[in-house]
C-alpha cells in the first residue's frame, strides 16, 4: 500500500502508467473527496464506531513514499472495528499518515474546500470475509478506513505522540523502528458522530472496496509535531532526494454518490456535534475543524438555527 505519486508526474497520470491502475482515471468510486455538509444525507440506521480498547505493537516504516505502521503479525488480540456502517467485523492493519509540507493542505479530505495539515487514515480488513488484507483489498466490502482529520494545536493527542516521537529514527526511506503499545482507540477523538461514502484507496490501484468514515472532530498535532514529519525524506542518507510531504492525492469526483451521516441537524445538539457551515476567518468550513474559530453556545445555536431553517424553506 505504497503511495507513489513521488515516481510519477503525479496521481493525475497513475491510470496511464499501468493497465491494472486503470480505475484510478475510470473508476466512479474514487477518493479522497471533497465533503460538503449541506449535501449530507442523515442515516438514522447508522450506529456508534467501535474500535477494541487494547494496545498493539508494530512498526512504523518510512517507505519513501508514506509513514505507514503496522501491527505485528503475531499479535494475539487483534483490534477489531464494529459498527458505524459496517456490516461485517473489521481487522486493524496499519495506520498511514498524509501531510503537507506546509499548513495549507496535506489531507486527503477536504471539508468544503479547506484542507487540514495532515490526515491519519486507520485502515482494516474485512475478517469474516477474507483472510488477510492482501486478498480484502480487491473484493467487495473488503476493507475500512477511519480517517481522522489532524488540526495543529498547542498539545498533542497522547497516541500521537507515541508515534511522532520515533519519527528521528525514521528519517529516510527504508528505516523502520518499533513502536510498542499503541491504543488505536485513543488516538480518536471525542465523538461519535462522522460521515461515510463507498471510496477507493487513495493509492494505486485504486480498488473501489473500502468503507471511508471521516470523524467530525480534528485531533490536535504541534507544530514541533509537524516539524518532525517535514524532516522526512524520500531516499536514502546518501540520496536523501526530496522530502517526504505532500503525499495526498487530490479530491475526485463524487459521482453522485451519497455521503451519509449520524448527525441529525433537526434536534439540538451540543457545540461539540455541530457540522454545519459557520462563516469564521477566511473560511467557511465546519465549525469544529476551524482554527481558533470555534462558536459556542447561544451564538453558535443561533447560527444553527439559521442555517436550519434555510435548509428546510430550499
Amino acid at each position: 500500500l505504497l503511495h507513489v505519486s513521488v515516481l510519477f508526474p503525479g496521481p493525475a497520470f497513475w491510470g496511464l502508467i499501468n493497465p491494472e491502475w486503470s480505475l484510478c482515471n475510470k473508476g466512479r468510486r474514487q477518493s479522497p473527496v471533497n465533503l460538503e455538509p449541506n449535501k449530507l444525507l442523515f442515516d438514522p440506521n447508522l450506529r456508534p464506531l467501535h474500535i477494541d480498547k487494547h494496545r498493539v505493537s508494530g512498526s512504523m516504516l518510512n517507505t519513501g513514499h508514506s509513514v505507514i505502521f503496522t501491527v505485528d503479525n503475531d499479535t494475539r488480540h487483534h483490534i477489531n472495528v464494529t459498527g458505524g456502517p459496517l456490516s461485517y467485523k473489521y481487522q486493524f492493519q496499519e495506520i498511514h499518515i498524509h501531510y503537507g509540507l506546509h499548513d495549507q493542505f496535506g489531507s486527503e479530505h477536504s471539508i468544503n474546500g479547506y484542507a487540514f495539515p495532515a490526515e491519519i487514515q486507520i485502515f482494516g480488513f474485512n475478517s469474516q470475509l477474507y483472510t488477510n488484507f492482501s486478498e480484502a483489498l480487491h473484493k467487495a466490502q473488503g476493507i475500512v478506513v477511519v480517517a481522522l482529520l489532524l488540526q495543529l494545536g498547542d498539545l498533542s493527542n497522547p497516541e500521537l505522540r507515541i508515534l511522532t516521537d520515533q519519527l528521528d529514527k525514521i528519517r529516510y526511506g527504508g528505516d523502520e523502528v518499533e513502536v510498542k503499545r499503541l491504543s488505536v482507540r485513543g488516538l480518536l477523538p471525542e465523538t461519535d458522530y462522522y460521515m461515510t461514502y463507498d471510496g477507493s484507496t487513495t493509492m494505486p490501484a485504486c480498488h473501489e472496496t473500502v468503507t471511508w468514515m471521516i470523524l467530525n472532530k480534528p485531533i490536535y498535532i504541534t507544530k514541533q509535531q509537524m516539524h518532525g514529519l517535514r524532516r522526512l525524506m524520500q531516499g536514502d542518507a546518501k540520496h536523501p532526494k526530496a522530502p517526504l510531504g505532500n503525499n495526498f492525492r487530490p479530491p475526485q469526483p463524487l459521482h453522485h454518490r451519497p455521503v451519509r451521516t449520524n448527525i441529525d441537524f433537526n434536534v439540538k445538539h451540543r457545540s461539540d456535534v455541530s457540522i454545519y457551515l459557520i462563516r469564521c476567518q477566511r473560511w467557511q468550513a465546519v465549525s469544529e475543524y476551524v482554527q481558533g474559530c470555534l462558536l459556542q453556545g447561544e451564538q453558535l445555536e443561533a447560527a444553527l438555527k439559521r442555517k436550519v431553517t434555510s435548509a428546510v424553506s430550499n
